[in-house]
């Protein structure tokens, strides 16, 4: 009986020691969570890009309403766009086990990871408000 909570015991503080040093390998992971969270919220919203795009093109033309139907459409293909670049550039900058496992970053990949979040959250907005306008000039026709 004394074996087994010694064992036990034994294997709490091995528990508990391994989650202390996947902590501390990584205090930020947290904020690459949240990054990738922030990613993950809006890459689906690249359909919804793609789907208007193709509603919009072939209201382009010289008039008035044409005009603004190819500013809208201009603008959802630069936010696609901007998620390309963004989703390259992150890349780039941060390899898997970083991304995905929680590796420790070095001290410039720290001050990477507070740029990017900077980024992703105002691509974020970028990409929002770019379907918010295309579906509203495109409600503005029915």
């Amino acid at each position: 009986m004394k074996r087994t909570v010694f064992l036990f015991a034994v294997l709490a503080m091995a528990i508990s020691c391994k989650e202390d040093k996947k902590s501390m390998a990584n205090p930020n992971t947290e904020q690459m969570e949240k990054v990738m969270a922030i990613h993950d919220e809006v890459m689906p919203k690249m359909g919804i890009i793609g789907k208007l795009v193709a509603e919009l093109k072939p209201k382009v033309d010289s008039t008035e309403m044409g005009i603004h139907y190819e500013k809208a459409m201009k603008d959802l293909q630069a936010s696609h766009q901007s998620m390309m670049d963004w989703m390259r550039g992150f890349g780039d900058r941060f390899d898997s086990d970083e991304i995905l496992n929680g590796k420790a970053l070095t001290e410039q990949k720290q001050k990477w990871l507070d740029e990017e979040e900077v980024k992703v959250k105002a691509l974020k907005e970028e990409i929002n408000s770019s379907i918010e306008r295309a579906q509203a000039v495109l409600k503005k026709q029915d």
